[in-house]
């Protein structure tokens, strides 16, 4: 079949790897002028391992983990470490494999079949699905019929929107903001700790790994009004949030991370959805579940999709109807238990109070192995 794919993250690349090595013919396509590779390191766990086996991809992506026995710790006003943040609490399985994500970006895009098309600032203005065909005309003008259309362009996909409704009917709001930039001024070669300083509503920490270390930010907040393409109002929202605070060494982190060309912000929302798929429209990874990176499952979860999508295709031909709700069977029982494992990472991770702060660090101390 002729498949279109739309969105070159993790999910889309994944699919374009899988679909084409089936036999299908792909064109993948990226809003964006490049694989965006930005952000912290990432994590291949559970049976997304034995994913990357069958991928062929598994001995690179060990190649390149990250072996650093790594060190996370809450810090006071002043940078005094208070409290360690245990394994246990965020982390269920103990074999998850963790890589820098653009490693892993890298590690896909030389996977992907040569014959794959893969065309950049290129995206879907409209498409009509006439159930013999998908007609797409795309925002640079150019008109193509494919049998399959994939959405794979993640939390804000276009394609679920122009097929399944606007973002709103399926986004639940977490209630919190998350900013990642780049922070060089704190990179300490050979060392993997990572620090967080909460303040009531609000966390500013820096993350370590190889030679790089990058700022991150959450807030709690409310829906806030803005265009999650428009680089100067997220850099401009995160400002506001951090305003005023001189507490260690928040001001620095928040200039860096303003200073980066690639900084990294959205919302923390859920993709709840009844079905993933629609005619000849179906929607992988965030696009169809998004778990927020609360869960660090966002990876896992489109290396499985792909590959469950591509076997289901391959096992019930031209019966679409058929492969896709086979696919959202065996996908939803992972999707489902990732959304739940992040629901209660705000309170982990962004406590709303000084006694909630000081409650989590208590308990945290207590959980501390001796």
């Amino acid at each position: 079949m002729k498949i279109l794919v739309s969105g070159a993250g993790t999910a889309g690349l994944c699919a374009g790897i899988d679909l084409a090595r089936a036999g299908h013919e792909v064109e993948v396509i990226e809003r964006t002028n490049r694989l965006r590779a930005n952000g912290s390191p990432i994590d291949v766990r559970g049976a997304a391992i034995e994913t990357a086996r069958g991928m062929g991809i598994l001995d690179a992506v060990l190649e390149n983990r990250i072996t650093m026995t790594e060190r996370t710790r809450f810090v006071d006003r002043s940078g005094t470490a208070v409290a360690p943040l245990v394994g246990q609490e965020i982390n269920e399985t103990p074999d998850d494999i963790e890589i820098p994500r653009e490693d892993l970006m890298g590690i896909l895009r030389q996977a992907l079949p040569e014959q794959v098309d893969l065309r950049f600032e290129e995206s879907i203005a409209m498409l009509a699905d006439d159930g013999d065909r998908v007609a797409v005309t795309f925002a640079s003008g150019r008109e193509a019929d494919y049998d399959i259309v994939v959405g794979a362009d993640g939390a804000h996909s276009a394609v679920r929107r122009l097929v399944f409704g606007p973002e709103e009917e399926f986004a639940e709001h977490l209630g919190v903001y998350v900013a990642i930039g780049d922070a060089p001024g704190q990179a300490t070669p050979g060392e993997r700790v990572t620090e967080i300083l909460n303040l009531p509503g609000r966390f500013a920490g820096v993350a370590r790994y190889r030679d790089k270390a990058l700022g991150i930010f959450e807030f709690r907040s409310g829906p806030i009004d803005y265009d999650h393409h428009d680089l100067d109002a997220q850099k401009r929202i995160l400002a506001e949030a951090f305003a005023g605070i001189e507490d260690w060494k928040v001001p620095e982190l928040v200039r860096t991370a303003q200073d980066d060309p690639d900084l990294y912000f959205d919302v923390l929302a859920q993709i709840v959805m009844p079905t993933w798929h629609r005619g000849r429209v179906v929607l992988i990874g965030d696009a169809a579940h998004c778990a927020t990176p609360m869960a660090g499952r966002g990876v896992s979860l489109a290396l499985l999709g792909a590959w469950t999508l591509t076997e289901e295709l391959g096992r019930h031909g031209e019966d679409l109807e058929a492969a896709f709700t086979a696919y959202e069977q065996r996908q939803r029982p992972h999707a489902a238990a990732a959304q739940e494992f992040a629901r209660g990472g705000a309170d982990l991770m962004v406590p709303a109070t000084w006694e909630a702060i000081e409650a989590r660090n208590t308990r945290l101390r207590a959980a501390q192995p001796h």
